[in-house]
């Protein structure tokens, strides 16, 4: 019997049979041609659209004293400015994806700059997100969200589930999901950045500041070890600029108007990608179980409102038709997720949840997974069982 919590997704996930998955030709054919073409005025357009509503949040900010007595209202402006500027990392992602222009030279320049604004290696996460596209919920190759696996009888998983499970036993569900919270959206991007946390054992402890010994070589073949390099150039002179205004105006400046900010960009990036590959009832495949499609109709999207959908592109509310063709630019994307919505109702993932019940039910029941008998596929545990006890 399965031990799964269900969310707002009701075991559809479950319940998709190989069959119900489209094959890459019939996803085609039900998205017009030009829905896959990207456009350089569109998207500069975009652009623009973040940098105007950027340079608005920040010319409020500087009318906010630097003073002790005005942190909470700086808090208040992080949260503020940090939602804003992840427009930026959307913006850039779509460079990383050849969706921003058909100029290659602008969509590189574009993405390098805003990615090395954001402290962002944008080589190096071009690459292994490219790899995390291939192989999206493959329990073994997968490059980012793999989870802990209950030992069973395949032996290449990346193991230590069972001591997970007992250990969110021990201090209790709730406990368990308010420290997931604060690991993942405090420290799960850095520390994605520097060992390659939550990756597929294959890679092993990844950096993508460090292409080489002491980490592991593996996501950076041939080329991409000097990209590698080239993407620190754009982090560093961002750092050299950030040392200079330190220099000229004060720390506390700094870190109100770009650290305090930054930190919530990088929360609102682990949000996105958590809850678009994580959900109570969706499983992860083993490599035989595993094909591009199955593993990208396994992407989530979720309800964020037509605020964030807005300043943020619609990243999180089309992001199956992106991983199933992330060449698909996000103005093309919404409306190609409504064809496919209606062409692959048994494979296409909609969770309603609102995102902080979806937030929590992750953090607190996904916890490890577990091989099912003969199927290929490795489910979510939502508590702890041994000896024929079980402990919630």
């Amino acid at each position: 019997m399965r031990n799964i919590k269900l969310s707002g997704l009701n075991g559809q996930a479950l319940e998709i049979k190989n069959c119900d998955i489209p094959s890459i030709r019939e996803f085609q054919d039900v998205i017009p041609n030009h829905y896959l073409k990207c456009n350089t005025i569109i998207s500069l357009r975009y652009l623009l659209q973040s940098a105007l509503i950027q340079l608005l949040v920040i010319a409020i900010g500087l009318f906010i004293p630097f003073t002790p007595t005005m942190i909470p209202i700086w808090i208040v402006y992080s949260f503020l400015s940090g939602t804003t500027a992840m427009g930026f990392w959307v913006i850039a992602h779509e460079c990383g994806h050849g969706a921003f222009s058909n100029n290659k030279t602008l969509e590189t320049i574009t993405g390098y700059l805003l990615h090395s604004l954001l402290l962002v290696p944008y080589f190096s996460w071009q690459r292994s997100h490219a790899v995390h596209h291939r192989f999206t919920n493959n329990v073994t190759n997968g490059e980012t969200h793999v989870p802990l696996v209950i030992k069973g009888n395949g032996v290449t998983e990346k193991v230590g589930g069972e001591k997970e499970l007992h250990f969110s036993s021990v201090i209790g569900k709730k406990n368990y999901g308010i420290l997931q919270l604060f690991l993942h959206l405090l420290f799960g991007w850095p520390a994605y950045l520097l060992t390659g946390s939550t990756g597929g054992i294959k890679y092993g402890t990844s950096n993508h500041f460090w292409p080489m010994k002491p980490f592991s070589k593996a996501l950076w073949p041939s080329i991409w070890t000097k990209k590698v390099w080239i993407s620190d150039i754009g982090v560093a002179l961002t750092l050299l600029g950030i040392f200079y205004l330190v220099f000229k105006y004060g720390l506390f400046p700094i870190i109100a108007l770009y650290f305090g900010p930054l930190l919530v960009v990088n929360c609102w990036l682990v949000v996105y990608t958590w809850l678009h590959h994580t959900d109570s009832d969706v499983p992860h495949l083993s490599n035989t179980e595993f094909t591009f499609m199955r593993g990208a109709f396994l992407s989530i999207d979720r309800p964020y409102g037509k605020i964030l959908n807005f300043v943020h592109h619609n990243i999180g509310s089309s992001h199956v038709v992106h991983h199933v063709c992330p060449s698909i630019p996000h103005y093309h994307a919404k409306k190609a997720t409504l064809l496919i919505k209606k062409a692959f109702k048994k494979a296409y993932l909609f969770n309603p949840d609102p995102i902080h019940k979806a937030l929590w039910n992750v953090a607190c029941n996904c916890v490890a997974v577990k091989p099912e008998t003969n199927n290929g596929r490795y489910i979510w545990q939502s508590s702890y069982i041994k000896r024929g006890l079980k402990t919630e």
